[in-house]
């Protein structure tokens, strides 16, 4: 199989799989006779309080500003020092890619880096990489703080889940990926053994890439990446309270839901979908129903709006990124070839 029809199989089975739980989604949306179920979807926009939702959009800028900052902090050390506002674009755009292929977010940011003011894709990619293990760690940290206040609730809920338990399935899963993991292993030592340019391509980019990643231990303020790595997650949380206080059907739920309602979010965020579109739509309405007693019509509703306001927040936000970026890159072209030794922007 050729890789690009490889490539597109991917796409395709991502696309089935979320057209198919946003249907799965729609199809408990029940409205009243003679209202379609788009015409119920627009009226529950309707009785949002706009305030809310653009407080929600302020504090998530916010929120990406402070983690291009931090990201910014993670490539000094490297000697790599780049702009606030460079890494803030290609923060931006890689969320935008991160809409159409799921994870591929990460390697386009540190490639938009690259193009504005030629960081090393490698050694920013192994700065991205402790980003994430940080932020892994936040993320099992908050639904810990979950789990220990609404932990009934949770565990209840993940009952209802259709979650496989036989055990001898899994078992045959891990030997699976065991025996392909050391087939993977054996072939590449002897593609790396007779083929030197190869070897030394790979060398050169595990040596950028683990430049990267310990760029962590030699942060000069190791505390204030510390407090934005909290900062940021305390502003996702309250990401998820404002629009929880924009509905109606909603407002009346405390911290705790809030609480309940990311966890069950970040999981289905999790999945390998774009954007966690259709995964998101099918947990949290349950979540709602079964958690809170919502109705699952506006749980339905409620999701989709919160989700689709997320979700064009990163278009807009990514779409003038990349416009930007297009521009300075330009521009930094166009003086270079003016002046050759006129140093980057």
């Amino acid at each position: 199989m050729s890789p690009k029809l490889k490539t597109a199989l991917q796409y395709i089975i991502i696309f089935t799989a979320t057209v198919v739980l946003i249907w799965f989604s729609l199809r408990g949306l029940t409205v009243a006779e003679g209202e379609d179920k788009w015409g119920f979807l627009l009226r529950t926009w309707e009785q949002a309080n706009k305030g809310w939702l653009l407080a929600m959009a302020a504090i998530a800028v916010l929120s990406h500003v402070i983690r291009a900052e931090r990201w910014r902090m993670l490539l000094v050390p490297t000697g790599h020092t780049t702009k606030l506002s460079y890494s803030f674009l290609s923060l931006m755009v890689g969320y935008l890619v991160n809409l159409v292929i799921p994870r591929g977010g990460e390697v386009s940011r540190c490639y938009n880096l690259y193009k504005l003011d030629k960081t090393p894709v490698e050694m920013s990619f192994g700065t991205v990489v402790v980003e994430r293990i940080v932020d892994v760690i936040c993320l099992v940290a908050l639904i810990g703080i979950s789990f220990f206040v609404e932990s009934e609730k949770l565990f209840s809920f993940i009952d209802t889940l259709p979650i496989g338990t036989d055990q001898s399935s899994k078992f045959k899963t891990l030997a699976i990926i065991g025996v392909v993991f050391v087939v993977l292993m054996v072939g590449l030592f002897f593609v790396l053994k007779r083929n030197k340019r190869i070897s030394t391509f790979l060398k050169k980019t595990w040596d950028g890439f683990k430049d990267g990643l310990l760029s962590v231990f030699r942060l000069e303020r190791k505390g204030l990446f510390i407090f934005y790595s909290i900062i940021i997650w305390a502003l996702y949380f309250a990401m998820s309270y404002t629009v929880i206080l924009a509905f109606p059907q909603t407002a009346h739920l405390g911290v705790s839901a809030v609480l309940s309602l990311f966890a069950i979010g970040s999981i289905a965020m999790a999945v390998p979908l774009p954007g966690g579109t259709g995964s998101y739509h099918v947990l949290v309405p349950q979540g709602l129903v079964f958690l809170y007693g919502i109705a699952q019509a506006d749980a339905i509703a409620f999701t989709f709006i919160f989700h689709g306001w997320q979700t064009a927040i990163m278009i807009v936000g990514g779409a003038i990124s990349l416009i930007v970026t297009s521009i300075v890159v330009k521009k930094n072209n166009a003086e270079v070839k003016t002046n050759p030794t006129a140093q980057r922007l």
